[in-house]
Formats: structure tokens, C-alpha cells, sequence
């Protein structure tokens, strides 16, 4: 079996007092389609930022493809 091309594991984010994310742990291998639901401000979205590096957790961790996504550097406004 390979690797898993995602993985988040442990990850914790808050936005002041509301707590968004509270332990979320997922792994994505290579060819593998997944549905993430739920109800409105549920995470989905800020699970998607995390993954893509817009927004950093405050504990826990997320790799694709092997690469710690907040060790990448970030993208900045102007696309410099």
C-alpha cells in the first residue's frame, strides 16, 4: 500500500472561543475520493485552508505528499 498523498493528524484550531477543529485526524491515499460533510461552520472550510497553508493550526500536524504544509512557504498577496 503507498503512502497517503494527505494526512492531518491531531489537529486543533480555535477562533477566539469557538473551537473549530478539536482533534481532527484524516489520511487521503493516492487515487482515494472522499465527501467531507457537515452543517455550516463545522470546519470544512478551515479544514481546507489548513491543508492548503492559508491557515495554521495551533496544534497538531498536516503533510501532503510527505511535506509538512507549515514548513512551506506562504503565499504572498501580490503572487511574489
Amino acid at each position: 500500500m503507498s503512502a497517503p498523498r494527505i494526512v492531518l493528524t491531531n489537529v486543533f484550531k480555535r477562533f477566539g472561543t469557538n473551537e473549530v477543529l478539536r482533534g481532527l485526524t484524516l489520511e487521503v491515499r493516492p487515487g482515494e475520493t472522499i465527501v467531507v460533510l457537515g452543517a455550516s461552520g463545522s470546519g470544512k472550510s478551515v479544514m481546507l485552508k489548513h491543508i492548503i497553508g492559508l491557515t495554521r493550526s495551533d496544534s497538531g500536524g498536516i503533510t501532503v505528499d510527505e511535506l509538512e504544509v507549515e514548513d512551506l512557504a506562504r503565499p504572498v498577496a501580490n503572487g511574489t
